[in-house]
């Protein structure tokens, strides 16, 4: 890994904004080790303590504690705003590579698509498995074949600087949860690619985002949020109601979860989802071409 040296506008140089509360030091640490070992990029790297002080973590990494958990799209987009790098990589603290070059590699694919402005590795668990979450599109298939992405797995997650800034960054207000189904529909209706590049690998642990206790809350709430803010008129019905059909499916022999779950829903009616920016109607006609139109 080369430290950054000033030339920001390099095609090699890269923002890798890593996102911590502290509670993974060892997994924080193996991450940035698997930032060092990479070859033939600059990369400046910054570490937020998201409510938490991650304390001196070596040379050529900045750390900025806060005082309390902003949540986690405010989070990476407080990162952004602290790097120059035409390129930004948002790595969550238990995410690794394992390959020395997949920055590089990253890299190169931006440079080939100038219209690229999002993309997802592959994610694969200790043992080379990938999780269905971890693939963004409706037809899982082969994990390792690339293509359009119409979500993105936050952690793992190479974003052109113009085209984050043209879409508006993380969505600040959902704290967690749907913040990369916003950015890509934003991405796409600004006229950019997203892509998931299935030849590429980073690593993550095997978890469930239900681990968490606002998960069920914040999950109904922000897939209202989501569609007030971005669909056409008269699309928000038909995706909010297609995925309350496939929520209570889900949920059904879970009944605390769904009371919930239920509880969030309410909620995102209920409360302002912040700017809306709808997408036009011939974003909606291209992402149905592409396979996955935004309804479910």
């Amino acid at each position: 890994m080369k430290r950054s040296g000033g030339v920001q506008d390099a095609p090699s140089c890269l923002a890798v904004v890593v996102l911590t509360t502290g509670e993974r030091p060892q997994e924080l640490r193996r991450a940035l080790d698997s930032l060092r070992m990479q070859s033939e990029v600059e990369i400046e790297i910054v570490v937020i303590g998201n409510g938490s002080n991650p304390g001196v973590l070596g040379e050529g990494v900045r750390t900025v504690p806060l005082p309390e958990n902003i949540g986690v799209p405010a989070a990476r987009n407080l990162g952004a705003r602290l790097t120059k790098a035409p390129l930004i990589f948002f790595l969550d603290d238990d995410a690794w590579a394992e390959s020395p070059v997949v920055l590089r590699d990253a890299i190169e694919l931006f440079s080939r698509r100038p219209r690229l402005g999002a993309m997802q590795t592959r994610i694969t668990d200790v043992d080379g498995l990938t999780m269905r979450r971890w693939v963004p599109r409706v037809r899982i298939g082969d994990p390792a074949s690339p293509g359009p992405a119409f979500t993105l797995a936050e952690g793992v997650t190479f974003v052109r600087r113009a085209a984050f800034e043209a879409a508006g960054g993380w969505a600040d207000d959902f704290f967690y949860g749907h913040e990369g189904i916003e950015l890509t529909w934003r991405l796409w209706d600004a006229g950019w690619d997203v892509h998931y590049a299935g030849d590429l690998v980073m690593h993550h642990p095997s978890t469930r985002p239900d681990r968490h206790s606002v998960f069920y809350r914040l999950n109904a709430r922000n897939r209202v949020w989501l569609a007030r803010r971005n669909l056409p008129v008269a699309l928000i019905p038909i995706y909010v109601a297609a995925w309350m059909a496939v929520t209570v499916t889900r949920l059904a022999r879970q009944p605390a979860d769904l009371r919930v779950w239920c509880y969030g829903f309410v909620e995102g009616w209920k409360t302002s989802p912040g700017v809306r920016r709808p997408m036009r109607w011939r974003t909606v006609a291209r992402l149905a071409r592409l396979g996955h139109p935004p309804i479910i």
